[in-house]
């Protein structure tokens, strides 16, 4: 739903939103008047304006989706992983994780065929149970049975390996990937030291 039809029900004005949220004025006015794309927003910001106005994260990004609202438009993977850390970071390891099973996400993106997303998500999930000592949601072993066809290095490593190709950067990475994670052929060795 567009951020102006939701400040018209909440018959909020950007100021009062911007106050109430503690988002600058200077973003919400920019994405009022379409110079920024919510998508592109921080998880931080998202996650602030959909408590104010009392809707999920989905409701706001509900813009993401294209004419034909089955499609999902990816986002840049990088900006994803960086989102879901912040949320992570914001929510906690067990709200984030009741969030993520009572909005449905990982079959949502599933369905959409966003495998990447998908898949990060699914991992992140059974990473922070099993840092929390919670068991493992069953409702997404059908998801489990597969993965990405490549693995997926951060981009970082992909730079740092095509500047110096006698480092083995992709084989230590992949030596201290998160298990979680490796399971679904995705890098990822550092999800909590988000800034």
């Amino acid at each position: 739903m567009e951020l102006v039809s939701l400040l018209r029900e909440r018959q909020l004005s950007v100021y009062q939103c911007a106050k109430e949220s503690h988002i600058p004025y200077t973003t919400l006015s920019d994405i009022t008047k379409g110079k920024t794309r919510i998508e592109k927003c921080t998880a931080e910001t998202i996650y602030k304006l959909a408590k104010t106005l009392h809707v999920t994260m989905e409701v706001l990004l509900e813009e993401s989706f294209g004419e034909d609202e089955n499609v999902l438009v990816p986002e840049d993977f990088e900006i994803y992983k960086s989102n879901i850390c912040h949320l992570v970071k914001d929510m906690g390891d067990l709200d984030f994780i009741i969030d993520t099973l009572q909005e449905n996400k990982i079959r949502i993106y599933w369905e959409h065929k966003c495998y990447r997303e998908c898949f990060y998500l699914l991992a992140m999930l059974d990473y922070l149970s099993r840092e929390n000592n919670l068991p493992i949601c069953n409702d997404y072993e059908d998801i489990r049975n597969f993965k990405l066809p490549e693995t997926l290095y951060p981009r970082d490593v992909l730079l740092a390996a095509k500047l110096d190709a006698s480092l083995d950067v992709k084989e230590q990475c992949m030596k201290e990937a998160i298990p979680e994670f490796l399971r679904f052929n995705i890098i990822e060795s550092e999800v909590r030291n988000v800034c």
